[in-house]
């Protein structure tokens, strides 16, 4: 079991939330600010979680690892790998300094998550400073989960708009025994149908992209399986440092200087007609656009096909986030009412409405 270090700084940034409760001021909530560029532009005093960090507690043979929001994600990372272990859903750092709040507020996940999961299923607890200016572990304490929910997990993707998320306790899991990764020379509607193929079949796939040339593939388990697996389907060997590069977006493709959008799609759609180049990412059900097209025609094409854009371009819109149906956004300003009710934390970051 490893023990606490690092540094309790919780009382500051609760007495900080207190005065903004008591003085109606708006927090912005920020680590790093890494993720500065997602969401719309939030106008308040900086509530800086980065003095509070450290791992809390981890036990390797539970799998399961307690730390601070403050904690840089790579010193998290680092533990985690001196115990061949890992946080399955390979969430992207966009900067040196990304911290574990923010990588729970983002909820942004890796190549890995079709085939592990989402940040939001490796969250076990948190605790989070509410804009009821308590400090609370849900699970653990007073405040029951509202309406049903998963008070932890909806934490995940909220950007700050709920709370200040101060620790959470994430499930973690060993690291593959092999890993392999290959490229195959076939075009996008070939990929997407193989993909679709692939996914019916015990291949040890963990990510898959197409770059507009080429299919690139990751395989990960025993030894035997992807062994089995490089020599069924060929391929030339491609180095593992492209996953990483794909998820921290330093590939060429999102070096063009036009605006990108995230299409988020329904397995097995086939190859969208939208202007601008694409990048086929988790198998197809995540796609990277780079296109000057008007967003109303870009949303128009990928909702028709039961998607949904999120812009990755900062200031380009007012409203990055897909717009939400009206009773959607009932649910979405109800549970902002019973976390926020002054709305204090990062007013407007999803949405103007919140």
């Amino acid at each position: 079991m490893r023990s606490e270090h690092g540094m309790d700084d919780s009382g500051p940034l609760l007495e900080q939330v207190n005065q903004a409760l008591q003085n109606a001021t708006p927090l912005r909530i920020q680590g790093s600010n890494s993720k500065a560029f997602l969401g719309r532009i939030v106008a308040g005093e900086v509530l800086d979680t980065r003095s509070h960090r450290g791992i809390v507690s981890y036990d390797p043979t539970e799998l399961v690892i307690t730390v601070r929001c403050g904690t840089p994600l790579a010193e998290l990372s680092e533990v985690l790998d001196a115990a061949q272990q890992m946080l399955p859903c390979e969430p992207p750092s966009f900067g040196e300094n990304a911290t574990v709040g923010g990588m729970i507020a983002s909820g942004l996940s890796g190549p890995r998550r079709p085939w592990s999961g989402s940040v939001r299923d490796f969250v076990l607890g948190t605790r989070v400073i509410t804009g009821h200016g308590k400090h609370l572990r849900f699970g653990g304490e007073v405040m029951k989960n509202v309406a049903g929910y998963d008070l932890s997990r909806l934490m995940a993707g909220s950007y700050g708009s709920l709370g200040v998320i101060t620790e959470v306790s994430l499930k973690v899991l060993p690291k593959p025994r092999q890993t392999s990764s290959i490229s195959l020379d076939i075009d996008s509607d070939r990929a997407l149908l193989r993909l679709a193929e692939w996914g019916q079949q015990p291949l040890p796939i963990s990510a898959a992209c197409h770059d507009g040339r080429q299919l690139h593939l990751r395989f990960e388990g025993g030894e035997g399986s992807v062994a089995a697996a490089h020599d069924r389907l060929g391929g030339e060997l491609l180095d593992a440092s492209y996953w990483a590069d794909l998820n921290e977006q330093r590939l060429s493709f999102f070096d063009e200087d036009q605006p990108l959008w995230r299409l988020s799609l329904p397995n097995n759609t086939a190859k969208l007609s939208l202007p601008g180049r694409q990048l086929i990412d988790w198998g197809g059900a995540q796609r990277w656009l780079k296109s000057n097209a008007e967003e109303a025609f870009i949303r128009k094409v990928v909702e028709e096909v039961g998607g949904h854009v999120t812009c990755y371009s900062h200031g380009l819109i007012d409203s990055p986030f897909q717009p939400l149906p009206d009773a959607l956004m009932r649910y979405h300003r109800n549970l902002k009412q019973q976390l926020d009710p002054r709305g204090i934390f990062n007013p407007g970051r999803l949405y103007a409405e919140l």
